[in-house]
């Protein structure tokens, strides 16, 4: 084979993904972005321990090969300090630069916290509010909830250019993961709890969103489409869910929820008021019993038998309580 095929065969991979897009690398939301920065920043410090570590094994591999008469081997050598030191030194600073870069960023790119800006020195208006989206995820399909403009729609979802968004995500059966690489990171939705997704997306166009969590054979096909648009467009989608879809009670949730594979995209022109809330508590059915109330009943009645007479955080019974405080103490050692 000659040089030349050689390297072609070597700069084949790069032009199949000369027309790829990495949206890990490079994605289009400033939450996605941050996260994209402290992933490389990372790594390239990571590098700075682990190339030269590459390097030297080859060096040393070549210069004390057996055949290599010239190299100098001495017997009796067991220590260098500086040498030492190099080598426990080097891997120290960088765990502890590594370890600052992902302490910080993974807080400043906490899910649960509001976004305090946009975009690089673009901080949030004042006046601004975020878009409500509540998400349900449903075998396999995604169910989102626009409480600001009464729609609901499947497997597509929008939001304006630079207007922070403020997800609240629930399943319906199964744990799932919500993620739209574009936006940032994957988010779980799992059954009977809530959890929350701040993002923002920052340029015009068709992102790809799926479910990263294996929930079932229809699991490949649990995919939904994510637009960026401006607000004169956002409005126009709005408005056009609103005139060309029905209402989504309770009978056409409960037909909805039925497991269903390559679902097409549709829209409601309005929902249940607290549609959203009871797939949370998990009572669809008129039937069934709500998760907060039991929960908080729960809750006081622990309350109540923490303040009952002899109930204290030391287990102590009422019938220990009556005895004298010698005798609770020798029987406690």
């Amino acid at each position: 084979m000659t040089v030349k095929r050689l390297r072609g065969l070597l700069l084949l991979p790069l032009v199949l993904l000369s027309g790829c897009h990495f949206a890990l690398l490079d994605p289009s939301g400033d939450v996605a972005r941050q996260q994209s920065d402290i992933m490389i920043v990372t790594t390239l410090i990571t590098l700075l321990i682990v190339v030269p570590v590459l390097v030297a094994i080859g060096i040393i591999a070549w210069r004390y090969r057996a055949s290599n008469k010239q190299a100098h081997y001495d017997a009796h050598w067991d220590h260098s300090p500086s040498l030492e030191l190099l080598v426990w030194a080097a891997p120290l600073v960088i765990i502890i630069a590594v370890g600052a870069i992902s302490w910080i960023g993974t807080h400043q790119v906490d899910p649960y916290r509001p976004l305090t800006r946009v975009a690089p020195n673009q901080p949030v208006a004042v006046d601004v509010k975020p878009l409500e989206v509540d998400v349900v995820s449903l075998r396999w399909k995604w169910l989102f909830f626009y409480p600001q403009y009464g729609i609901a729609t499947v497997n597509q979802l929008a939001a304006p250019v630079d207007r922070p968004i403020q997800f609240k995500l629930t399943s319906d059966e199964m744990m799932d993961a919500f993620s739209v690489p574009e936006l940032a990171g994957m988010i779980y939705t799992m059954p009977g709890m809530q959890t929350m997704l701040h993002a923002v997306i920052n340029k015009p166009g068709q992102y790809q969103g799926f479910s990263a969590n294996y929930s079932g054979e229809g699991f490949t096909d649990m995919r939904f489409t994510f637009e960026g648009m401006s607000q004169q467009d956002f409005d126009s989608w709005i408005a056009k869910a609103r005139a060309g879809g029905g209402s989504l009670d309770l009978p056409a949730y409960e037909q909805l929820r039925q497991p269903e594979r390559n679902a097409a995209a549709r829209s409601f022109a309005s929902f249940e008021p607290d549609l959203f809330t009871r797939i949370l508590d998990r009572c669809i059915d008129a039937s069934q019993t709500c998760m907060s109330p039991a929960m908080s009943a729960d809750a006081h009645a622990g309350g109540a038998m923490q303040d009952m007479p002899g109930m204290h955080d030391d287990n102590t019974t009422p019938a220990d309580a009556a005895k004298p405080a010698e005798t609770q103490a020798a029987e406690t050692h």
